[in-house]
């Protein structure tokens, strides 16, 4: 028994070691990629010149360059792609399946339709745009919840009814962009995802949010590991399924809904990033939930420094690169993927 016990220590020990390592690499590349981030634009700037626009000041144009149009977009790149990551995580515990997104329940979509009717019909009501749309999004998340309860809630019911709300949504969303395609011109860059143009007002709107949605799910990890186990498993750990369910889904609403609200459609991100998160430190959630947060912010902070350097002077949305991206590689995963937790 001493052997065993000493072996199963062994490995515990070694998997410690390589999530901090994990943990560790991820932060690093963040960091240089927030850096590279805030060198390269339509102007590209040295190392020395964005150290001294953070510290201690330089040239007045540099200066604001770096913190009020980069730094700001940068730092959304990196609220949103942890929120919508940490967002496709906990549904693929409520639906015990690894191409489980956001859209799934139909976040994406409600949050959608909501600033599109705001955006063309209400134009003078722009303002309202992000409480709107992260309204539009819980109330879909609503919708498919009550269609989706029969003497309790299951993954299936969920995924189905979540199917049906997406597509009379989506039906919605299309018929107004055909009433009103005068108009549409002025908000293809929110329906394709962008970071163009954001401002420290905007982080200022999504910080809290972020916080709040992160410290909820934090506290979640427990209960997100339980349902990954099966209904009836979680039943006798003291899980209330349904309650769990209902909770981890509204916290991935509200983590989406809000992103949505602030930088338009970004697909992907919540499918592709758990997926990784899991490979790297396994799906125990008290640790795949950081990584994912953390990858999340890499790969958004990545794929916008691409949307706008690629094609200079041109700027593509945010949405498109992170489309070329995860479109294949949701491809490989409905081929690949066997099961769910392993």
């Amino acid at each position: 028994m001493s052997v065993q016990n000493a072996a199963v220590n062994m490995n515990l020990k070694s998997r410690s070691i390589k999530r901090i390592i994990v943990y560790i690499v991820e932060i690093v590349l963040l960091i240089t990629l927030v850096l590279v981030s805030l060198r390269f634009g339509s102007v590209n700037y040295s190392l020395k010149q964005i150290i001294d626009a953070l510290t201690i000041g330089s040239d007045f144009t540099v200066r604001t360059i770096i913190l009020n149009i980069r730094l700001p977009r940068t730092i959304l790149a990196v609220f949103v792609g942890a929120n919508l990551a940490i967002s496709g995580a906990l549904l693929q515990s409520v639906l015990r399946n690894p191409l489980a997104s956001p859209g799934v329940i139909g976040v994406t979509s409600g949050a959608s339709l909501a600033a599109i009717i705001i955006m063309l019909v209400f134009p003078e009501l722009t303002a309202l745009v992000p409480f709107v749309a992260f309204l539009g999004g819980m109330i879909a998340t609503f919708l498919v919840f009550i269609l989706s309860w029969r003497q309790g809630i299951s993954a299936v019911r969920i995924v189905l009814a979540g199917v049906a709300i997406n597509a009379i949504l989506g039906g919605g969303t299309s018929m107004l962009s055909v009433l009103y395609s005068d108009r549409i011109q002025g908000i293809l860059m929110w329906v394709n995802g962008s970071l163009a143009g954001k401002s420290w007002n905007q982080v200022k709107i999504l910080l809290p949010y972020t916080v709040i949605g992160l410290i909820i799910a934090v506290f979640e990890t427990g209960v997100a590991n339980a349902l990954q186990l099966g209904d009836d498993t979680a039943k006798n750990l003291g899980v209330r399924v349904n309650l769990a369910r209902v909770i981890l889904s509204m916290t991935a609403a509200f983590l989406t809904g809000i992103s949505v609200a602030v930088v338009g459609l970004i697909g992907f991100i919540g499918l592709i990033v758990p997926h990784i998160s899991r490979l790297l430190v396994g799906s125990d959630y008290r640790f795949m939930l950081p990584s994912s947060a953390i990858l999340g912010a890499n790969l958004l902070v990545l794929a916008d420094m691409v949307a706008r350097t690629a094609f200079s002077p041109i700027e593509l949305p945010v949405g498109i690169i992170m489309a070329l991206v995860g479109g294949p590689f949701f491809l490989y995963l409905l081929r690949k993927v066997r099961g769910y937790g392993s």
